[in-house]
């Protein structure tokens, strides 16, 4: 799995979880849990992840919905 995105806004990722979603492209939430412990410190983002095969098609959409900023460097870490 690839990081996709990775932030600590709820709606931000509600969104582009309905984006890939809407495409058919599957993906996981990580870090979920660990993000609430922290309570609004935002110590520990949220990591969006999609399957290396779907990366730059899920780049491609979230780009064309005005996300491009929040997208991860194509040379991050992939899981």
């Amino acid at each position: 799995m690839s990081e996709l995105l990775r932030s600590n806004d709820p709606v931000l990722l509600s969104f582009a979880q309905s984006l890939l979603a809407e495409a058919g492209i599957g993906h996981f939430l990580a870090d979920g849990h660990m993000s609430v412990l922290d309570g609004s410190v935002g110590a520990v983002p949220r990591r969006l992840l999609v399957d290396e095969a779907d990366l730059g098609r899920a780049r491609m959409i979230l780009v064309e919905a005005g996300l491009g900023n929040e997208l991860r460097s194509p040379d991050a870490f992939n899981v």
